[in-house]
């Protein structure tokens, strides 16, 4: 973390009742880390819990809002706690790492994480990121979801209950997966622009590389058991095709 650059903003009244506060579990074993970190992001208007290992992560993450996730740890990988709090449900989890490759960055997505920031990263850019994440999750859980599952062919998508069945078989999604899924089959046929898709499954400021929408594609197609599901048109974006 920058620790010379000005400190956040102060949250607005209503984000900083004890009733609105989010809840966030800080994983990170470095204390020249934890203590600026924690303060900041205090005063930006969450509680925060930390935790200094992985088992410690997995005990205390009960009745978090979001996991900000350090990928070295001393106990395990920070990978591997990633997968196994994905499979608790959809938490929003941001992971900080000092790793600077693209592609290794790409597949801790693909492990389940909505989020990653590169060390060293400034306060303000973090809380940024930390209430883009939290409002989609919102967003998501809470805003205009279909009652009724979409039937299209052998698939059945549920957006209420945020579940996807081939047939019998229901299929193991991370929340970016179903969301894209869902976003390409608002309108079955029809092209969905790469910006569109961005913008709007990820965040209209992401600042990530755009391969990570390649890379979640590429695991829909195998995850739906049929690659010619989501029919990709070059230099445009991709079309989801009834099978």
């Amino acid at each position: 973390m920058n620790r010379t650059e000005e400190p956040a903003p102060k949250a607005s009244v209503d984000e900083t009742t004890a009733s609105n506060r989010p809840a966030l579990l800080v994983v990170e074993d470095e204390a020249a880390i934890v203590t600026p970190l924690v303060e900041g992001l205090e005063r930006s208007g969450f509680d925060v819990t930390v935790a200094r290992t992985g088992g410690e992560a997995l005990q205390k993450a009960d009745g978090i809002d979001l996991v900000l996730l350090d990928l070295g740890l001393p106990d395990v990988d920070g990978a591997d706690v990633c997968r196994a709090l994905r499979t608790r449900g959809d938490m929003p989890i941001i992971v900080l790492t000092a790793r600077g490759a693209e592609l290794e960055r790409v597949l801790l997505l693909e492990l389940g994480a909505d989020d990653y920031v590169v060390k060293p990263f400034g306060l303000r850019e973090l809380v940024a990121r930390v209430r883009a994440v939290l409002r989609r999750s919102v967003e998501r859980t809470q805003g205009g979801v279909d009652d009724q599952p979409q039937v299209i062919g052998p698939l059945r998508l549920d957006r209420r209950a945020r579940r996807v069945w081939v047939r019998d078989d229901e299929l193991a999604l991370t929340p970016k997966e179903f969301d894209l899924l869902a976003k390409l089959a608002e309108d079955t046929g029809a092209v969905v622009r790469r910006q569109r898709l961005i913008e709007e499954v990820w965040d209209e400021h992401w600042w990530g590389p755009t391969k990570t929408l390649d890379v979640h594609i590429a695991s829909l197609r195998k995850k739906l058991g049929d690659p010619r599901w989501i029919s990709t048109v070059r230099g445009v974006g991709y079309r989801f095709d009834p099978r």
